[in-house]
């Protein structure tokens, strides 16, 4: 036996003993009143609170018996807490000096006089448990005479309902693919699954009389001989006898895949790897009816990449709600080698009469391949260019007045001034044959440059002129200018515009920058003057005016012409003038429209999706149909509600006075 085994034997299993016994006589005694009345609930009560007080007096005993002996015993020293904890071989000396002065100075009258001394009797709880008993006891002396009436108590209305609930049977029939089994019961709150067969039943119904279930989205079944059914396809309410009971509609959910293995989209493996895991959970609310493993691997690089597809079924388990497939595969048995990459997904199918189809999201295991596959994986890569844009005639005199200023402070050889120089005026070019577009100018003929067409003195022709090869040896059979569809002042500008870009380019082609610095201002002036115009317009072919009747001018006669007023189109009116009307009607005590209650059904259920929601207007609505004055700010608040927020559509002013109007009027000028 451990030394701890042997402390509680010897010294707080006495303890606690006596403490059971000090505290028996309380358990006992309030017992004894119960017992003589035969009170169940009483005795039940009173057993919940001797167990409680048991369990209390435990852990009292259990935290305080080492403070209890170093006040009650000298003998201790103050080192009662040794006899269960010396860690040192000083301690557990001590505790050696301790068990021997124990044996001799605590014996059981000891013990029970310490227990005494911390544990009471409880008379307080006695007592109670004596009034209460006594109470008990007065009650049943008292007269069993006529009880109050009780018609208008909310337990009267109940007992006198239920006879009349009792004869009301109500059947659900669930979809056969859920497994649910068929049941019945009486009225009362109930769900069922989606596209469950509902049928309401009268045990003994009597000829000729019908009943009427009344449903929250405004039906009413008729059922006397004949059973109502209805088929759940939303959660509802329905009301008999002026009951409401709530039947809940659970939708069939789509299956849930979660794959936990591997625990990331893209998963790489290492350089050495052998294996990989996969493992895939699938569940359904009634039945996974099947579940497959689509695997592709992907093998090459650059165009030369082959793919291969498999497909395995996940097995089912013992729960067909479920199935848990994991697996350790071989990557030879995978087919993978370094490089390649396997691309896997779930797709999984209930078995509702409508089955639904879930897919997870693509996985990827990836092979990495030795490092100079790699690298050559790396260079076959296409990059990506940027395209190349054109710069501003701003920018161009930018460039140029920086030439400028670089050829005066710094010494700047001959090679670079005019590499710079060319650069800018191939700048200038790109820009004059963008612009001379707009005037039917061709950029180039055989994919030259302009410059070299137009210097072919220089460089090719000896006759001193461009050669013209298009008027030479073709046919023009319009301007070039005529081909587009500027008025002839904007092409005034462009063709200013050109010229000065073309003396500009000339200029830097000369290395001559200073000199093209005015042409690139007078061409940016242009480019403004271009961009600060007004918008051309332009008549259709086939439009002519009408001719305009002389004797009707300056006479103020409006009669058979058009109105110059703009009708502004009505924003779209998301809500319906009968809803409207409905509204305002709730918000007094007069009438109600006709066929409002359609209206208001049709609006709920076509607003407010959430179940709990729904109901609960349906519920104000049938409130206010039985003639509840209070319950109509509920469903107009619900009405309002469901009302969503309204596109706004910005409109112009419908009509501009004129003073020539103001003074046809009569108006002050």
């Amino acid at each position: 036996m451990s030394a701890g085994a042997d402390i509680f034997a010897r010294l707080i299993g006495p303890i606690w003993r006596a403490a059971l016994l000090r505290r028996a006589g309380l358990w006992i005694a309030g017992a004894l009143p119960w017992l003589l009345l035969r009170s169940g609930p009483g005795l039940l009560a009173w057993s919940a609170f001797c167990a409680w007080d048991g369990l209390r007096l435990q852990r009292r005993v259990a935290h305080g018996w080492v403070a209890w002996l170093d006040g009650a015993l000298p003998e201790m020293e103050d080192s009662a807490a040794l006899l269960l904890h010396a860690d040192s071989p000083v301690a557990q000396l001590q505790r050696q000096r301790l068990l021997g002065r124990i044996e001799a100075s605590l014996t059981a009258a000891r013990i029970r006089a310490i227990v005494r001394e911390h544990v009471s009797f409880g008379l307080p709880w006695l007592a109670g448990s004596l009034a209460l008993a006594a109470l008990a006891w007065g009650a049943s002396f008292l007269p069993q005479g006529v009880q109050p009436a009780a018609a208008g108590l909310p337990g009267a209305q109940a007992g006198a309902a239920a006879p009349a609930a009792a004869a009301l049977i109500v059947k659900l029939t669930p979809p056969r693919y859920t497994g649910v089994e068929t049941s019945s019961s009486a009225p009362r709150d109930l769900q069922a699954p989606e596209q469950t067969v509902v049928e309401w039943c009268l045990k003994q119904p009597a000829a000729g009389v019908l009943e009427t279930i009344e449903l929250s989205d405004g039906q009413a079944l008729q059922l006397g001989a004949e059973c109502a059914r209805w088929t759940a396809t939303e959660s509802i309410f329905w009301r008999w006898r002026g009951a409401r009971y709530t039947l809940k509609v659970l939708p069939d959910q789509a299956p849930e895949i979660v794959v936990t293995q591997p625990n990331e989209i893209i998963k790489e493996l290492a350089r050495d790897a052998s294996q990989a895991a996969m493992a895939v959970s699938v569940r359904d609310d009634y039945q996974v009816k099947q579940a497959t493993l689509h695997l592709t691997l992907a093998r090459g690089s650059g165009e030369n990449i082959r793919f291969s597809d498999r497909e395995l079924p996940i097995p089912p388990g013992p729960d067909p709600r479920r199935r848990d497939w994991s697996k350790h595969w071989a990557l030879s048995e995978l087919g993978m080698e370094p490089g390649d990459e396997l691309y896997f997904f779930v797709r999984a199918t209930d078995n509702a009469a409508r089955p639904h189809t879930v897919q997870s999201p693509t996985y990827t295991l990836r092979l990495p391949a030795p490092p100079q596959d790699e690298d050559q994986d790396v260079s076959a890569l296409p990059v990506m260019v940027k395209p190349e844009s054109l710069r501003s005639q701003r920018q161009i005199i930018i460039d140029t007045e920086q030439l400028i200023a670089d050829m005066r402070v710094k010494k700047i050889d001959a090679a670079t001034v005019r590499e710079r120089s060319e650069t800018i005026a191939a700048d200038q070019g790109a820009l004059r044959r963008r612009y001379g577009q707009f005037l039917g100018e061709e950029s180039t003929l055989f994919g030259k440059d302009d410059h070299d067409d137009d210097h072919g003195s220089e460089h090719g022709s000896g006759h001193g002129k461009p050669q013209d090869v298009l008027h030479e040896f073709g046919h023009a059979h319009d301007q070039a200018e005529n081909a587009t569809l500027f008025d002839e002042a904007t092409k005034k500008i462009l063709r200013r515009a050109l010229s000065a870009m073309w003396d500009a380019e000339n200029a830097l082609r000369a290395i001559t920058p200073k000199t093209a610095l005015p042409p690139e201002h007078k061409a940016l002036d242009a480019i403004k003057e271009l961009q600060q115009s007004e918008r051309i317009y332009l008549h259709k072919t086939a439009f002519a005016p009408p001719p305009i009747k002389e004797d009707k001018r300056m006479t103020g006669d409006m009669a058979g012409a058009a109105s110059s007023k703009r009708e502004q189109s009505g924003a779209p009116d998301g809500v319906p003038a009968e809803l409207r009307e409905l509204v305002r009607a709730l918000a007094g005590d007069g009438p109600l429209p006709s066929l409002w209650t359609r209206t208001a059904h049709d609006w709920v259920r076509e607003r407010i999706a959430a179940d709990e929601q729904r109901l609960a207007a349906q519920r104000a609505i049938q409130d206010v149909a039985d003639g509840c004055l209070a319950c109509r700010p509920v469903l107009r608040a619900w009405l309002r509600g469901a009302v969503h927020e309204a596109k706004v559509r910005l409109q112009a002013t419908p009509k501009v006075e004129t003073p020539f109007e103001r003074a046809a009027r009569g108006g002050v000028r």
